[in-house]
């Protein structure tokens, strides 16, 4: 039988589509490897990116590069690197630090963000960051007068974040560069506030790459329902870059939107770190996080990551919240995670399991979902048919 109403079939075919396309021309997508010749930047959302190709000392992609969008946790990186400037060439970080340094910058955990932004002089972090002898940003500037506790509030844009990562690689010392850049390296896929953090190049690229990500929505993302291996989900928030703007802003942050959901994906893609990557987006007031993983997700399979590795299958839209992901096409057990709502996913292949009931549909198709290793049932993709029209059995 059909598991969707013509009409709810409509309506969701607008979160389902090709690589790079903010809108599918039917219900399913192309093959996930194609992609574009420059950035695609779905409708609603405002975009500031770069990519720059180390190999060839020049950059492949460049939108609004010198735009300020507000850091949300790519501020962490600077962080880090203030916690390690001066520490000598021979400098181990001790367990002790290593103890929050690490899922700071993997899970992007935002406790020791906090201790180390009120122990260390808050706003004088990114100030001395950003001077000409250190890494000489140009458009990366503290919090606004009156929000110094927001470290999230920071401004930072993709030119910037470039330069941090040229230092990173090219520049700073091989225990510093060791350091951060093996933590950016194994980025989990569930952040330490539960939400699911591997979008943009985590999900537009096959590995090799690093990353760090940034999100700040307030109440316009719903709380996480990602599962940490071995443990549940915990929504938390904090009072820097997980809250929403409040409602009067000083004119110091005119040129830095604080209040639209903003996400955020940085690092690097390819064999020996070929590519540095920016790309920062807001989105429209109200925008669901699984919206907004998708569009950024779209956006970036759409740039140009000369020698990148892209994941082979079909991207497919969801429908419903906390969508189960699990082990094995069946309902047994508990679920590995949860999806965000709505979210688009990359479909391997998909086979017959367990028969699912969700009334009023019925269906025993399976989609493996490779980025997660595991199953969902082929009700909560946005295709009108039981079977994916396109999609390889497994």
């Amino acid at each position: 039988m059909r598991h969707r109403l013509v009409a709810t079939v409509a309506s969701l075919l607008l979160v389902c589509g090709a690589a790079g396309s903010a809108v599918a021309d039917t219900p399913s997508a192309r093959p996930a490897a194609a992609a574009a010749a420059s950035v695609q930047v779905p409708p609603g959302v405002t975009a500031g990116v770069a990519v720059f190709d180390r190999q060839a000392g020049a950059f492949t992609e460049e939108l609004n590069t010198s735009t300020k969008f507000r850091s949300a946790s790519i501020v962490k990186l600077l962080m880090a690197l203030d916690y390690l400037w001066n520490r000598g060439p021979d400098y181990v970080v001790p367990p002790g630090d290593r103890a929050w340094l690490e899922p700071m910058l993997r899970s992007s955990k935002d406790g020791p963000a906090n201790t180390y932004w009120s122990d260390n002089g808050g706003p004088a972090i990114v100030t001395r960051m950003a001077r000409a002898d250190r890494l000489n940003l140009q458009d990366t500037t503290p919090p606004p007068a009156g929000y110094e506790g927001f470290w999230g509030y920071s401004a930072i844009s993709a030119r910037d974040t470039v330069k941090i990562y040229r230092y990173l690689l090219d520049t700073a010392p091989a225990p510093v560069r060791d350091f951060i850049m093996g933590n950016l390296r194994q980025s989990t896929r569930c952040a330490s506030d539960s939400f699911d953090q591997h979008f943009g190049i985590a999900g537009a690229f096959q590995k090799p790459w690093a990353v760090k990500q940034g999100w700040s929505g307030g109440t316009a993302f719903e709380a996480g329902t990602c599962t940490p291996a071995g443990g549940t989900p915990t929504a938390t928030a904090s009072a820097t870059s997980r809250t929403a703007a409040p409602a009067a802003l000083p004119a110091a942050a005119a040129d830095v939107n604080l209040s639209l959901p903003a996400l955020h994906s940085t690092g690097t893609v390819g064999a020996g770190d070929r590519n540095i990557v920016a790309v920062y987006t807001l989105h429209q007031p109200g925008t669901s996080y699984g919206k907004a993983y998708t569009d950024i997700g779209r956006l970036t399979r759409s740039l140009n990551v000369p020698g990148a590795a892209r994941p082979a299958g079909w991207w497919y839209g969801t429908w419903s919240e906390k969508v189960n992901v699990r082990r094995n096409p069946n309902t047994e057990g508990d679920p590995m995670t949860k999806l965000p709502a709505g979210v688009e996913v990359l479909v391997g292949c998909q086979k017959r399991g367990q028969q699912v009931s969700v009334p009023p549909y019925t269906n025993d198709w399976w989609a493996y979902l490779p980025q997660y290793g595991g199953w969902i049932t082929n009700i909560y993709i946005s295709s009108p048919d039981n079977k994916m029209p396109d999609v390889k059995d497994c």
